[in-house]
């Protein structure tokens, strides 16, 4: 097919039709696409948006390139939640496990990290072993057996996803609200699911960072779930800080495993507690949010949680003592202290050059095919507002060689900006609850799964 007039034509404000749609991402599937012609027409949907026909067209072309995860008549929910990307963002890790604890299957299908953020890929594979390609057999099998499996895209589902995924990151077209929408979708509806619970972040680090467009992301795919028959509700999360402590593959592995037995950050359970009430409320197995919260702190308290995610790690070839020994954990070859410069109180610890340092000292891809170093990364103890004083170690820096403790010194410097006194606020961390019915503003405690719904 002739893609250059396509890519004119969207260039210049026009649409494709669904035909086209179908067209193209079928031959760029199959190689008879090169990636220089596809990355132009990336650019120009992130330049000139989609209309909704395109976008549906998209998305389903994605979605039939490929095979689906079918579980017949097999009685147990599946539900499974999804994540726009963030700085320390590992709840995914900590969500699946519990949830699947609760009785809910969570067939969970994550990626590796895009530009500035982690992937929840790339943190399992920091557990020695862990595999993360499954068939579509073994996941079903899976499933069904434990009710819980941590999987990258299979080479059977959405493979037009896969190899665009892949581009996007390194062609600056991330940021674009119908591929975010398409490629998170076309994922999701391939997994069997019974509804989908969405984690659109917002803020200074999030890849769409006004409220604006995180609300328009959030209807987006919640259109594109619902007319495709998959209930969908999305949670907008604070992104203008680091979420938990750690940065880093290795790191926030090591946290999430402390969450699930216990030990968790404040703000970290926060966000996790909040999707997992969805969860449960989606798959049916709790009426209301206090009983939900309530079925998700018993599964945490009893080591229920903690046991779900050694079943998957030791199923998925992983050697399941790092749930117990961290020392299991390939371990960074430098390691070095940040003390506050001054006195004063934290104002920012902001997440994009947090992010982009773990990734320039090797914790990321600069490159499709780069190799990830999953020991670097940060453990940063400051939030914004907490008064600190001068020499007060608020951060460590974890490198392979001296230059990267430099480096990640340099990022702490930037990040973390001391002052006399907070003048603005950090945003709460979950702030809305946006469904097919509309947007609801949360205060703290809504949030917290106080209300009954």
């Amino acid at each position: 097919m002739l893609v250059v007039p396509l890519i004119e034509r969207k260039r210049d404000g026009g649409a494709l039709t669904p035909e086209e749609w179908s067209a193209l991402v079928a031959a760029y599937t199959a190689g008879r696409i090169p990636d220089y012609q596809m990355s132009a027409l990336l650019m120009a949907v992130l330049l000139r948006g989609l209309e909704r026909q395109e976008l549906a067209a998209l998305t389903d072309a994605m979605l039939a390139s490929g095979q689906r995860l079918t579980f017949d008549s097999w009685p147990t929910p599946r539900v499974d939640k999804h994540s726009t990307g963030g700085v320390g963002d590992k709840v995914s890790l900590v969500l699946a496990p519990l949830v699947a604890a609760c009785g809910v299957a969570v067939p969970m299908m994550s990626g590796r990290g895009l530009g500035h953020t982690g992937g929840t890929l790339d943190k399992l594979e920091a557990i020695p072993g862990f595999r993360t390609a499954l068939s579509l057999a073994e996941i079903k099998g899976q499933v069904t057996k434990l009710g819980c499996a941590m999987i990258g895209q299979t080479p059977e589902i959405a493979p037009a996803d896969r190899r665009l995924y892949a581009l996007r990151d390194v062609t600056g077209t991330v940021e674009a609200i119908p591929l975010i929408a398409a490629s998170i979708m076309s994922k999701k509806l391939a997994e069997g699911l019974n509804a989908l619970v969405l984690d659109v972040k917002r803020g200074s680090g999030a890849f769409l960072q006004k409220l604006e467009q995180s609300l328009e992301l959030a209807r987006t795919m919640i259109a594109l779930g619902e007319d495709r028959g998959c209930p969908t509700v999305a949670l907008l999360t604070a992104m203008d800080r680091p979420l938990g402590r750690a940065c880093g593959n290795v790191l926030e592995t090591e946290e999430a495993i402390l969450a699930l037995r216990g030990e968790g950050p404040e703000d970290l359970m926060e966000v996790t507690y909040a999707l997992g009430i969805e969860m449960l409320l989606a798959a049916g197995v709790e009426k209301t949010s206090t009983k939900a919260r309530q079925r998700l702190e018993n599964a945490l308290g009893s080591g229920l949680a903690a046991e779900k995610f050694e079943q998957v790690i030791e199923a998925q070839g992983g050697n399941p003592k790092v749930v117990e020994d961290a020392s299991v954990f390939p371990q960074a070859q430098e390691v070095e202290v940040y003390n506050a410069p001054r006195t004063g109180v934290v104002l920012r610890v902001e997440p994009r050059t947090i992010g982009r340092a773990v990734v320039a000292m090797g914790g990321g891809r600069l490159k499709v095919e780069d190799t990830v170093d999953p020991t670097v990364g940060f453990v940063i103890t400051v939030k914004p507002g907490d008064k600190v004083l001068s020499a007060e170690p608020i951060a460590s820096v974890f490198a392979k060689d001296p230059p990267g403790i430099a480096l990640g010194f340099e990022a702490l410097r930037q990040a973390i900006v001391i002052g006399d006194k907070l003048a603005e606020k950090p945003l709460p961390l979950v702030s809305h609850r946006v469904t097919k019915a509309g947007v609801e503003e949360l205060t703290r405690e809504t949030a917290k799964g106080k209300r009954a719904t």
